[in-house]
């Protein structure tokens, strides 16, 4: 090890020590079952249901936002990562679970001390995220976890779709500043296995891109999905959604909300997700 990342090495124990009140944690697991570190808040989110609490080393810098991670609240139980390597080598963990997108060098420093990442891409569609269960279970050692999990998320699925049926809504899903997800994300997957059409495909979009006012207004789309209500703008990202010609058009009772956290990743969330467009459109169809 190199005198400088020693000196981090170092510095990063000390680090850990003082996050466990000046006391190593050791664990007991059972036989078998490998110490888990993540780095992404999405596979926080893909781990935390499925790895017993003793499994679970750390948990990414976002894994306590409740903006982004639906299961914000369970992450507390566990220590948060920095983003670098040094304290995850210090939890010297048998597996890291990180996103593809997250940081190179530091998924290379990881690889190159000789840890087994396990690299998960962003799913496109619910094919993948189950894919990605599975996967996460495996690692964890906890198949039958995951196969629950897709169970429940199916289960909900079958409701959705119930609930859809013979309702052609076109539905935009829009975001700050104009971002639209595009035909193929997550989110347009969510709305086309259920039964709806997502309108982005009208704009020319694939996985996402900024839409103007007037695209949006000319498409006329039959409902907007966005990710909160609330008449205030904080800022010129928010402002966008506010405006008086979007809320002419698009007052509440033609927006149906779910919040990011439950849509931004993949996992059991998607569930939630989808008994949320159940009742957001029972609501606007009132």
């Amino acid at each position: 090890m190199s005198g400088h990342l020693g000196f981090l090495f170092r510095s990063a124990a000390v680090a850990v020590f003082a996050m466990f009140g000046g006391v190593w944690f050791a664990p007991a697991l059972a036989a078998g079952l490998p110490r888990i570190a993540s780095m992404n808040v999405c596979t926080d989110q893909l781990l935390i249901p499925l790895a017993d609490p003793e499994q679970i080393l750390g948990l990414s810098r976002f894994s306590r936002d409740a903006w982004q991670s639906w299961a914000a609240d369970d992450a507390r139980r566990y220590p948060t990562l920095s983003g670098g390597a040094e304290d995850v080598l210090v939890l010297a963990p048998d597996i890291v679970v990180a996103s593809s997108f997250d940081k190179r060098s530091t998924r290379e420093l990881l690889k190159e001390q000789g840890l087994h990442l396990a690299e998960f891409a962003v799913p496109r569609n619910l094919d993948e995220v189950k894919a990605q269960i599975r996967r996460m279970g495996e690692i964890a050692g906890h198949s039958d976890r995951a196969t629950a999990e897709i169970v429940q998320i199916d289960a909900a699925m079958a409701r959705a779709r119930q609930a859809v049926t013979d309702k052609h809504y076109r539905v935009l899903p829009l975001s700050r500043r104009g971002w639209v997800s595009g035909s193929d994300s997550l989110v347009s997957s969510l709305l086309t296995e259920t039964g709806l059409f997502n309108a982005a495909g009208d704009l020319g979009v694939g996985t996402g891109g900024l839409a103007s006012l007037e695209a949006i207004v000319n498409l006329k789309p039959d409902l907007l999905l966005v990710s909160e209500s609330g008449d205030r703008a904080e800022d010129d990202g928010r402002a966008f959604l506010l405006h008086p010609a979007l809320e002419r058009f698009y007052p509440p009772n033609k927006r149906i909300v779910i919040p990011e956290r439950l849509t931004v990743c993949g996992g059991v969330m998607l569930a939630e997700a989808l008994d949320v467009l159940i009742a957001e459109l029972e609501r606007v169809e009132r």
